[in-house]
């Protein structure tokens, strides 16, 4: 998993400083602070502070002894205050001292005849459709009277009265998901509805404060699309990312094969509103000139099994966008921009899908719902061949005998070691010794546990190298394994409580994999008899993977002092090694019954 720290490591003993890469430390040292970084910048409210010193003695932090694990490691945290915080740390003769300073969450206040720095919106270009909604806003004095012009328009800007300010995504992983931010500056916001056609030009923003006015003009400027004038694109990459809005901020939706077509009915910056209500980025899709609009008839629709899998061909007029949806003993397929004229379908006796049904519905949607024999699902594949869409859905494995030796004869299984490299070395424990490491001891090992069992495995590392996260996904797709483990050592954001916080937790994405997530996590913690940090759905590369179920195993807390101690113990790594492919066994054996 991605973590929240910079990969500084420094040190302090003497006055002999060594420079190497990313790393910084101090020659002879015994007071080691691992995080955070020297000149360390945050928006959190609080700071834990990583390291370690000899058991013997005591670490004081400006002046207060803190607690530390046997061998030494501590993690306290301290409030922050916005600006620079100074921090002390003292052992024995040997002093390390640092500055943490604490950004403003929110906008601060503006004061005078004034627009808040970058706080006129819209700050890029856009394109609607005609009387669509258009917004604008802006930050200034809370005593002032705003207005925007835009094409002969004049509108007045109102303040709102309470701004609040949403938590990261990461808060869920600290549990402090409840702590809202109450923006203090004052937000001015309008919209209205352009009828007309055309490029309305940059809003002019007009600021009066006690007689005295002051104009500015938007970065962005407005356009207002013809509908008889659209744009067709298509996609040509892979797998199109489609979110629910224009920004990589928003909530992934279904990708789409390479080669759908799509109406832009709309734009803001880099991003394309496509007919069907996603977003896509412009850089993904390529103009369709002179193309007609990419609505599609189906008719007949027929299913065939291949060795391993059951793939349904669904002919198509053009290659229209697309939506998945798994449930229980289902899985949804919708066509967009598509109308039924279906009157035959062919679909034998299949090992996974025990029925087929179908519905149009309203906006031009056709709805396949395939009724599975089974609960869990084993992978499935979306591709475009010339205009007809092939779905591919993997049957699940067939295993031998639980009892034998070897009960996982005939099973793939992928392995991803966490991280790597010079570049990424993930998150680091108290003394610097940095994830990536203990990722690749212990995903070794679970290798030799897995291929005694009988599985073959595949590694997406099986060195210290530098690795992307597209060429991980990428092994993933084409190997297809049964399952994907994507294994890491855990840290927390900077909010976080680092001393208090440990256990094993588990992410998946795709509905598929969410029991082989909860299995394996329930299993280790029990098995192993270690704390619970708990089960998340998660939007991480290595868990979106659809090919086959994917999870990303967090196996413990490198920033907890206590846990790292376990982390780094020889015999708790074997027994967690076995603990994973005993765990891997009994869930492939348990998803026979389902």
């Amino acid at each position: 998993m991605q973590k929240w720290w910079n990969r500084g490591l420094f040190a302090l003993v003497g006055s002999f400083l060594v420079v190497t890469m990313t790393t910084i430390v101090w020659a002879g040292s015994s007071l080691i602070l691992s995080y955070p970084p020297v000149r360390h910048q945050t928006t959190a409210d609080r700071i834990f502070l990583i390291g370690t010193a000899p058991p013997s003695g005591e670490v004081e932090v400006n002046g207060q002894r803190i607690k530390r694990s046997q061998q030494g490691h501590f993690a306290p945290s301290f409030p922050l205050r916005t600006g620079a915080n100074e921090f002390v740390l003292q052992h024995q003769a040997q002093q390390l001292r640092l500055t943490v300073t604490r950004l403003a969450k929110t906008p601060e206040p503006v004061e005078g005849l004034a627009f808040g720095k970058d706080s006129l919106t819209p700050a890029v270009d856009i394109a609607r459709l005609p009387n669509e909604w258009v917004c604008f806003g802006a930050i200034a004095p809370a005593n002032a009277s705003l207005s925007v012009q835009l094409a002969e328009k004049t509108l007045v800007l109102l303040p709102d009265s309470l701004t609040v300010e949403l938590p990261p995504n990461s808060a869920v992983l600290t549990e402090r998901e409840n702590q809202v931010a109450i923006s203090k500056a004052t937000h001015y916001q309008g919209c209205l509805k352009p009828p007309q056609v055309g490029e309305l030009g940059k809003p002019e923003f007009q600021l009066a404060i006690g007689g005295k006015t002051l104009s500015q003009t938007a970065a962005g400027s407005v356009t207002v699309l013809a509908p008889d004038r659209l744009s067709v694109v298509e996609v040509i990459v892979d797998e199109g990312l489609t979110r629910s809005g224009p920004s990589s901020d928003y909530s992934r939706l279904t990708p789409l094969p390479k080669g759908t077509h799509a109406v832009v009915t709309g734009s803001e910056g880099d991003w394309l509103r496509l007919d069907y209500g996603a977003w896509i980025a412009a850089s993904q899709v390529a103009a369709k000139p002179r193309a007609s609009l990419p609505i599609s008839h189906i008719r007949g629709v027929r299913a065939r099994q291949l060795v391993n899998a059951t793939e349904v061909i669904f002919p198509l007029q053009v290659p229209v966008p697309i939506s998945v949806q798994q449930g229980d003993r289902t899985f949804t397929l919708t066509l967009h921009n598509t109308l039924a004229q279906t009157d035959t379908i062919k679909l034998n006796d299949d090992p996974l899908v025990a029925r087929l049904d179908w519905q149009q519905t309203a906006g031009k949607q056709v709805v396949y719902t395939f009724n599975l024999k089974t609960a869990q699902q084993w992978g499935y594949n979306l591709r475009y061949e010339g205009t007809s869409l092939i779905l591919t859905l993997r049957h699940p494995p067939s295993l031998t005998d639980r009892q034998s030796r070897t009960p996982l004869t005939g099973i793939k299984i992928l392995l991803d070691p966490g991280h790597g490299g010079s570049e990424d070395l993930g998150a680091r424990g108290p003394t610097g010794y940095p994830e990536k490491d203990v990722a690749l001891l212990i995903s070794k090992a679970v290798r030799s546990e897995l291929i005694q069992r009988g599985a073959s495995v595949v590694m997406t590392r099986e060195a210290d190298i530098d690795l992307d996260l597209a060429p991980r996904v990428a092994l993933i797709n084409k190997e297809q394994p049964v399952l994907a483990l994507s294994l890491h050592y855990n840290a927390l954001p900077d909010d976080g409580d680092a001393e208090a916080t440990q256990g094993i937790g588990a992410f998946w994405y795709q509905t598929q994999a969410h029991s082989l997530a909860i299995f394996l996590h329930n299993y280790l913690v029990k098995s192993l008899n270690r704390p619970s940090y708990g089960v998340f759905w998660n939007n991480l590369a290595l868990t979106r993977p659809a090919i086959a179920p994917t999870v990303l195993l967090e196996l413990g807390f490198m920033i907890n002092p206590e846990e790292f101690e376990w982390i780094t113990n020889s015999q708790h790594q074997a027994r967690l090694a076995t603990a994973i492919a005993d765990g891997v066994v009994a869930w492939l054996y348990g998803t026979q019954g389902s």
